[in-house]
């Protein structure tokens, strides 16, 4: 694997989880963080707005990406500008298409056109990310975010995609394609290998990763304590 100073990848934490958020928020190798309305549900926000903004004041400088709740493209363009609003890291995440199947082309343009710093997720297709690169303005910040993970939970191997994807914005310096729904650390390795601007994950891997570089040898002794010691606790006789 390459040293430190060579890797272009930068890393995101996957998460709304205030605690972590707080641990995580000074350590240098996480250079932002993603959310979504899952992730929010999952650590008990009960209003969307007041919990992005508990996380804006221990975030005020890393990128943080908040996504628009709404299924119509009227409503999903107000919010975005609400969220706009929240600070100037704070990039707004449009879903590719609303729940019914339709492109959100035009309000992702309209959106980038007035210089809204947007990422644009639950991205699966080459067609998908060639289309959004023409709607976004490209003097505007972009995040193109491909759903590796699940992409892989159902047999699909997302490399092709995005080492196309990162070929094809190569020259256009505000767009960046982003690895998400990791799912191993390893993922991490295939990121950097592929050139992929950003790799966003959850806390357990980006812990995994600050661990990168144990030998096969301490890695085989490790493995071989935690048996025994597991095999004592429990007291288990042959």
């Amino acid at each position: 694997m390459k040293s430190n100073k060579e890797i272009k990848t930068k890393i995101f934490c996957d998460t709304a989880d205030i605690k972590i958020i707080k641990q995580l928020n000074n350590n240098p190798l996480v250079n932002g963080f993603t959310t979504n309305p899952s992730l929010m549900k999952l650590f008990g926000a009960k209003n969307y707005k007041n919990y992005s903004k508990k996380i804006l004041k221990i975030c005020k400088k890393k990128s943080i990406s908040f996504e628009v709740i709404a299924d119509d493209f009227k409503q999903m363009e107000k919010q975005a500008y609400k969220i706009k609003s929240w600070g100037s890291n704070v990039y707004v995440k449009i879903p590719v298409t609303n729940s019914k199947g339709n492109s959100s082309a035009k309000v992702i343009k309209r959106l980038s056109d007035d210089g809204l710093k947007l990422n644009i997720t639950a991205v699966y297709t080459l067609k998908q990310v060639k289309k959004i690169i023409k709607c976004v303005n490209k003097n505007s910040h972009t995040i193109i975010s491909i759903f590796s993970g699940r992409m892989s939970d159902v047999g699909k191997d997302p490399i092709p995609i995005i080492k196309k994807s990162v070929k094809i914005t190569k020259k256009m310096k505000k767009i960046k394609i982003l690895w998400a729904s990791t799912r191993e650390a390893y993922n991490y390795t295939q990121a950097i290998d592929c050139k992929c601007d950003i790799i966003t994950m959850p806390p357990n891997i980006i812990e995994k990763i600050s661990k990168f570089g144990k030998s096969f040898e301490r890695l085989t002794l490790d493995t071989v304590k935690t048996f025994y010691k597991d095999a004592l606790s429990a007291n288990f006789k042959i």
